[in-house]
């Protein structure tokens, strides 16, 4: 029998978690429901879950602090923010927290499902994938360990920085459209998720300045594309 999927449920509205947590477990999802954030982070430092479902606004500590220190844990679980529909503060923030996607209240259960599935999808991809290793001059990436190596200074990335460099290695040389990209990484073309490709375009610009070999270029009104210089 394959492994129950793991859900952390941050919410502290007693009655929406408790529909959410059953409706959930009918989907045969095991979930752990916390009403506030510092609960929500001792579950976490027990039990890693697969997936977080992190309400923003909590007592003891909010989706925000909450996300960030989950992210001096793992770079790896995803975590979605429910947040309230009129604040896109809230959607913008959570990204620079770590966040890798947001539902707004009040939410159709069967987009929190779809927006679950994207990355169980993701994972189970990116486990099948061999440990493939780029290599162009002084650069050298291997995706699958999250592990980047630019003329002799190495770093350790994010997933979602290891995900969007992994696809346009893929595609190098290839002008790849915005509204593609976000497709492919975050499952949906969305302006706030748009917001938040940028903030990681600058930060793996910021990576590879110093590769002789490689480097991303902006095609204006199009997205991007990873120019090459091939030297194996």
């Amino acid at each position: 029998m394959d492994k129950k999927i793991q859900i952390l449920l941050a919410e502290d509205d007693s009655q929406l978690g408790t529909l959410i947590m059953e409706n959930l477990e009918d989907e045969g999802y095991e979930v752990k429901f916390c009403l506030n954030g510092a609960t929500a982070w001792e579950q976490f430092q027990k039990q890693e879950p697969d997936i977080c479902l992190l309400d923003v606004n909590m007592p003891e500590r909010d989706g925000f602090s909450l996300a960030k220190k989950i992210r001096q844990k793992s770079d790896v679980v995803p975590i979605i923010f429910l947040t309230a529909k009129s604040m896109e503060e809230d959607k913008l923030k959570g990204f620079e927290t770590g966040a890798d996607d947001y539902v707004t209240k009040p939410f159709s259960f069967r987009e929190l499902v779809s927006r679950i599935q994207v990355f169980i999808r993701r994972n189970k991809m990116l486990m099948r994938e061999n440990k493939q290793a780029y290599e162009w001059g002084n650069l050298t990436f291997r995706p699958a360990e999250l592990y980047l190596r630019v003329d002799g200074t190495d770093s350790t990335l994010t997933q979602k920085e290891s995900d969007l460099l992994n696809f346009f290695c893929e595609n190098a040389d290839k002008a790849l459209r915005r509204e593609d990209i976000l497709t492919h990484i975050w499952g949906k073309n969305d302006y706030f998720l748009g917001r938040s490709m940028d903030v990681f375009i600058t930060r793996i610009r910021k990576l590879l300045k110093n590769a002789d070999a490689v480097s991303l270029e902006t095609i204006h009104q199009v997205g991007f594309r990873l120019n090459t210089k091939h030297s194996l």
